[in-house]
């Protein structure tokens, strides 16, 4: 089934680190399953052979997108200038590798560590995460890059939970290439529907991703996705849509406790990623879906 918004899938659904041959599988499967994009998160950025994996990806007919979050000891919302200036760092050198990998989209927590905070974000710690992603987006802009704010729920930030602070974030950069990036499992945690923050952020909106409440198989759980979809053809939304799902059966135990994956739904990811591609596809093809619109 043909789509026009590019289908992606996270590459967490396949591998759990980006050591060459890891990445080899998840682009292979990628391809395999039908999809348009890969998305590679830069945790494990170190192993990440940037010029082997353009090659297999172009050779792969699949575009790239690249996603991120930050430990604590390198948050740029921190009042700490050492620990902001190591956050810079970390996200300079991951978008010079989103550029190395063809990529345009460079996405994440971008603005904040990626873990539950004891506190609300103090002004400075937020002007600090200002600061960096508007020089970010500077140098992004140079590449033909453009950043994506993901918004995340209060466990995993306290700097941006919903669609509107993000709007308000990315106002507060004030670059042109700084877009708002929505999932739907976060937003089941903090809107209050899954209408109207598609409709509050509209054009800006530039990427999405779709995961059930309980990151399982799509369908599966209580989310509204045809709410949801119908939304995005409301405001005319062309851009990736990318599936994401966690199993500790593939992530590695660190980052698989950092995201709190207590429990595995799922432990075969290619049925499970056809699965997702086939239901986001029939929700774009349906009277009122992106697609249809």
């Amino acid at each position: 089934m043909t789509t026009t918004n590019p289908l992606g899938v996270h590459a967490l659904v396949w591998v759990g680190d980006t050591a060459p041959a890891s990445v080899a599988t998840a682009i292979s499967q990628t391809e395999a399953a039908g999809y348009d994009l890969l998305e590679l998160s830069l945790h494990d950025l170190g192993n990440l052979d940037t010029a082997s994996a353009r090659t297999q990806l172009e050779a792969a007919g699949l575009a790239v997108a690249c996603s991120r979050g930050l430990a604590f000891d390198a948050d740029v919302s921190s009042e700490d200038p050492q620990v902001v200036a190591r956050g810079a760092r970390l996200l300079q050198e991951s978008l010079a590798a989103t550029s190395a990998l063809g990529g345009r989209i460079f996405t994440g927590a971008l603005y904040s560590a990626l873990g539950k905070y004891p506190h609300a974000v103090t002004s400075a710690g937020r002007a600090n995460a200002v600061t960096v992603i508007r020089e970010l987006a500077v140098e992004a802009a140079r590449h033909g890059v453009t950043l994506g704010l993901e918004i995340c729920n209060r466990y995993e930030t306290n700097v941006v939970n919903t669609a509107r602070d993000a709007l308000r974030l990315a106002d507060d950069i004030g670059e042109d290439n700084v877009m708002i990036h929505l999932d739907t499992y976060h937003m089941n945690i903090e809107e209050d529907d899954f209408v109207r923050p598609v409709l509050d952020v509209a054009d800006r909106l530039g990427y999405v991703h779709i995961g059930e409440n309980h990151r399982g198989y799509l369908g599966s759980g209580h989310l509204d996705f045809t709410g949801f979809f119908h939304a995005l053809a409301d405001i005319g939304y062309a851009g990736p849509i990318t599936f994401e799902s966690f199993s500790s059966s593939v992530v590695a135990k660190g980052l698989s406790d950092d995201l709190a994956v207590w429990r595995d739904l799922w432990d075969d990811g290619f049925d499970l990623a056809t699965h997702a591609r086939a239901f986001m596809a029939n929700q774009l093809a349906a009277p009122g879906g992106a697609r249809a619109a």
